[in-house]
């Protein structure tokens, strides 16, 4: 497995689940001499992108990018693919697409989590989920792969356990999209996280490496252990990224975090 921490560059999300928030230097400068392997972007929007910074701080650090967010287009749009008017799913399957295309550049996969949306009142269930059954397969199709997060039920009606978002995919036929496994949501709606995995191994796609209280791992209460046992049974080797709170500072989580890694990974 392989180590990740989050930076944002979307003002409007500050407060949010970021580690770093001053820019992509301080980012991958923090990152790199913390022994982090990747580091995973929040941006605004694609053109808000800054590619050739980044190549030159990959090289630079000799990190990768682990992910990049699709996110922004809520936080500053309110845009999402199931949204009732079908100007909008548009925008926003557009404005996804375009993270992609930048994603793709860094071999990276693109993350679709608030850009999901939600079953509004206005709009039947089914309707929801064959909008957003048509907007991943049409995505997924630009790319190698794709990653869809499960959310906490406050956060969104759509799926929040991790099985029945890989039953969905299973059962619509898209085979290059992934799931996110966010541990901070797992924690609310999982009756078991190490067997959501299981359950979900083939599927599992990438891991945000978050405590119960969506700090650092270790400033919470969730149990890791049986957790990393786990994702070691179904043999996941991709990354496990901190998207988390930057409490009590930025370094301070970033420090936590690869101590945690370091000790339930690496063994020491």
């Amino acid at each position: 497995m392989k180590s990740a921490i989050t930076v944002s560059l979307v003002p409007q999300a500050k407060g949010g689940p970021f580690v770093f928030w001053d820019g992509l230097a301080d980012a991958f400068a923090q990152a790199a001499a913390l022994g982090f392997d990747a580091v995973e972007i929040f941006p605004a929007s694609a053109s808000a992108i800054p590619v050739d910074e980044i190549r030159a701080l990959c090289e630079r650090y000799r990190l990768a990018v682990a992910a990049i967010g699709t996110g922004g287009g809520w936080v500053v749009n309110k845009w999402h693919l199931c949204h009732p008017d079908a100007a909008i799913r548009t925008q926003a399957r557009d404005f996804i697409r375009s993270i992609i295309e930048i994603a793709a550049q860094f071999h990276a996969p693109a993350i679709i989590g608030s850009m999901q949306g939600r079953v509004e009142p206005e709009v039947s269930r089914d309707q929801a989920m064959d909008w957003l059954r048509c907007a991943l397969t049409d995505l997924a199709a630009s790319t190698t792969t794709l990653l869809f997060e499960p959310l906490n039920r406050y956060e969104t009606n759509l799926f929040n356990r991790v099985a029945d978002a890989a039953a969905f995919l299973d059962e619509s036929g898209i085979p290059n999209v992934k799931l996110l496994a966010d541990l901070f949501h797992m924690n609310i709606e999982e009756s078991s996280i190490p067997d959501a995995f299981r359950v979900a191994a083939k599927r599992i796609g990438h891991v945000h490496f978050a405590d119960s209280n969506r700090r650092a791992i270790g400033f919470g209460h969730t149990d890791v252990a049986p957790i990393m046992q786990a994702l070691h049974d179904i043999g996941y080797d991709g990354y496990l990224s901190a998207e988390i709170l930057p409490l009590p500072d930025s370094h301070a989580a970033a420090a936590q975090t690869a101590k945690a890694f370091a000790h339930y990974v690496r063994g020491h």
